[in-house]
């Protein structure tokens, strides 16, 4: 449910508000827009919140209930776009952020190479595997924490904040205090022990949808990690299961525009994951730019053709920088920046 306050109402009303429904046991969300601030309530079940005695109190203009039933992440929640600011990058704002790095740190001077060279070609976040859920139980399945300690030291080197993935809720606690944001893969999308555990806790969370997920099941998960009380969630399209075999998924770029009208949080795109062949990622990077995207995911190597996992849609070095001077325009060209 949310609460529209009038377009003159007085700070003091809004807190009178807010106190009321802590005091009922739930959490707020403010969102302040140009004209009115609304308030979202967190965690309530409305059968058992009667409207009237919150349009009684001063300054309240009307209440509303969220039909959807993806609550927190509608943008009838919310005017306002979230914007996660993650140690200064912000995500969803102007700027287009790019999150490059390999798909598994494979070693110390790999990962710090890799990140010193996209940090030169403008990304501003670095990605990189230190836990690899994998298809087959024989693959690479990362480095663990000694994985994490290396992210941790390329960050300290370049000051890019750094995204790693985390699989389990045991595994937040340790992957926490190395990561600026959690990732949660395309395997765990519908992990709700985990997407409950990560609402419960402060640092950023990127959530991928899953290989086989309807737009509203994304919002569905989105909804377990918002409605804990986290409301620092970005959203990534990655590509998704079909009939086609030609490339590795389906990227839904109608996935993007889509999600920016049902929901006001920031969207992510992954064209490596969507395509699974390198000389498909700029494309499809720069469609996903045009639809929307407020950041981009690449995977990016020193040298592709020995990766330890997905070689064939990595980026070398050279072709990343390329691929960053050819989205500059595209992003020009709608409005934003890179």
């Amino acid at each position: 449910m949310i609460i529209v306050m009038q377009q003159q109402a007085k700070p003091a009303q809004v807190e009178n508000v807010v106190r009321r429904i802590e005091d009922l046991g739930y959490k707020v969300h403010l969102s302040r827009g140009e004209a009115r601030t609304i308030i979202g309530i967190i965690g309530a079940d409305e059968h058992l919140i009667h409207e009237s005695s919150f349009e009684a109190m001063d300054g309240v203009e009307k209440t509303m209930r969220v039909m959807q039933p993806y609550k927190v992440a509608s943008r009838d929640f919310s005017e306002v776009r979230t914007v996660i600011d993650v140690n200064g990058v912000p995500i969803g704002g102007q700027r287009i952020v790019v999150m490059a790095g390999p798909c598994s740190i494979e070693g110390r001077e790999m990962i710090i190479e890799t990140a010193h060279a996209v940090k030169e070609a403008g990304a501003t976040i670095l990605r990189g595997g230190a836990f690899k859920p994998r298809s087959s139980p024989y693959s690479f399945q990362g480095l663990g924490e000694e994985g994490l300690r290396y992210l941790a030291e390329a960050r300290e080197e370049t000051g890019l904040p750094v995204i790693t993935e985390v699989m389990t809720p045991e595994d937040i606690q340790i992957v926490g205090d190395y990561a600026d944001i959690l990732q949660v893969g395309a395997r765990n999308t519908q992990n709700y022990s985990l997407l409950r555990a990560l609402g419960n806790q402060p640092k950023p969370v990127f959530l991928k949808r899953g290989m086989s997920s309807t737009i509203e099941e994304l919002l569905m998960s989105s909804e377990y990690i918002l409605s804990g009380g986290n409301m620092n969630v970005m959203l990534c399209e990655r590509g998704i299961r079909t009939f086609e075999t030609a490339t590795r998924f389906t990227f839904d770029i109608n996935a993007i525009p889509l999600l920016k009208e049902l929901t006001h949080l920031p969207v992510v795109a992954d064209p490596a994951h969507g395509t699974g062949k390198h000389s498909l990622v700029t494309p499809v990077a720069m469609g996903a730019v045009a639809a929307g995207a407020d950041a981009i995911m690449v995977e990016v190597h020193p040298d592709p053709a020995a990766a330890w996992s997905d070689g064939p849609q990595s980026l070398t070095l050279d072709r990343f920088a390329a691929l960053m001077k050819t989205l500059a325009p595209v992003a020009e060209s709608v409005g934003r920046t890179l």
